[in-house]
């Protein structure tokens, strides 16, 4: 840990507030404003999506701009998307939020890269701390992004617009604290020298399974995320108590980050990713098993704890997939990949959660679960494996 990592942590903690905010508040708001029922998680699919469609961009500017530079366009993007969905909810225009989302999901994508730019505060064999502590960060948005959801609630005339109105304030602190970051300069490609085509570095098994643990651990993670205010709503439990699973479910995305580096130079990435899966399958069993508050509670925080150990796993074992020239593009590349699964999960939460129900969600999610196991083990067992990624 140094300054500039511990202030990073920071940043994270409150790009992660606007994240669990968002999760808290966008499925209720669109329910509220959306034409049709199913239509209820598209501001949410909006923010992803939007990650999806620039995270590529996003790469581009970090080259040009550098990292502070890129990261406060960044952060001045989520200040003013706030703002355009604060006047939308006022005014009750549900696709006002849905392009608000969509513009934030710039925002979004560029604070994925803070794991990245952690790596590059640190000496190397640190990398997996440094990835660790930042995604740790995540503790401080578990407690103030509920917090800040229940607490503004009732602010304004439109119930939840109070939110929008706090999450400018909180892209101002991260806006302060990022400019007193100083980031080492990004190597930049020599002319003619850009390094392998992007369809190369697709090819590589490391770079397919850190792909498929990255993108499926997620996808996952956001489909049943996104859907438990609603289901827990369908169920007859309060907001409160939606609130608290969304807390305990985020402190079980990030707390563990403070040991995840050290379980993975002990026991292997592979064997940390693949507990990551088991404890996902975990949480399908709870929740299929009943529909009240501690089944739901369960439920969540084996899926945040899951899907740390599977993103964590998953970053650290794709920082072996390219070369310094290759950095920002295969980062683009891998986070493209995530945020479009997400952007079908946040679609398909919706509609499933209001025409199936919470259980055949669960049912559902063990396809993407069994493809993610398929591919740790096609690495595990197969002829390419790489020492670095036993």
């Amino acid at each position: 840990m140094n300054r500039r990592l511990a202030l990073l942590v920071l940043v994270q903690g409150l790009f992660l507030t606007n994240n669990i905010c968002f999760m808290a508040i966008n499925g209720l708001v669109g329910l509220a404003l959306a034409p049709r029922p199913w239509m209820a998680t598209l501001p949410i699919c909006a923010y992803v999506a939007g990650g999806a469609l620039m995270a590529r961009w996003v790469g581009r500017h970090q080259l040009r701009f550098g990292r502070q530079r890129a990261f406060l366009i960044g952060l001045a993007v989520a200040f003013v998307s706030c703002g355009v969905a604060l006047w939308s909810v006022l005014n009750q225009q549900f696709w006002g939020v849905v392009g608000a989302t969509l513009m934030a999901g710039y925002y979004n994508a560029g604070a994925a890269l803070y794991r990245f730019a952690a790596t590059e505060l640190v000496p190397p064999s640190q990398r997996e701390s440094a990835i660790s502590w930042v995604l740790g960060g995540g503790c401080l948005g578990a407690v103030l992004g509920p917090w800040l959801a229940g607490a503004s609630k009732q602010w304004l005339v439109a119930p939840f617009a109070g939110a929008y109105l706090m999450l400018m304030g909180v892209a101002v602190a991260g806006a302060l604290l990022m400019s007193r970051i100083e980031f080492p300069p990004l190597v930049q490609p020599a002319p003619g020298a850009g390094g392998r085509p992007s369809g190369e570095l697709l090819r590589q098994p490391v770079f397919l399974v850190a792909l498929a643990a990255s993108a499926l651990g997620y996808g996952v993670m956001n489909l049943l995320m996104a859907a438990t205010p609603i289901a827990m709503g369908q169920c007859g439990l309060p907001f409160a108590d939606a609130g608290l699973v969304l807390q305990w479910h985020v402190l079980g995305m990030f707390v563990p980050s403070f040991f995840t580096g050290g379980l993975i130079r002990r026991m292997g990435v592979l064997r940390v990713m693949a507990l990551g899966v088991a404890l996902n399958l975990g949480c399908v069993v709870f929740a299929l098993s009943g529909q009240d508050l501690p089944h739901f509670l369960g439920a969540l925080l084996l899926l945040g704890v899951g899907w740390n150990f599977l993103y964590i796993g998953g970053t650290t074992l794709f920082t072996q997939a390219y070369r310094p020239e290759e950095k920002t593009r295969a980062q683009g590349l891998l986070d493209t990949g995530v945020y479009a699964t997400m952007t079908l999960t946040s679609f398909s939460s919706g509609a499933l959660v209001t025409t199936g129900g919470w259980q055949w969600m669960n049912w559902a999610s063990l396809v993407p679960l069994s493809l993610c196991a398929l591919a740790l083990a096609a690495l595990a067992w197969g002829p390419s494996r790489g020492s670095r990624a036993r």
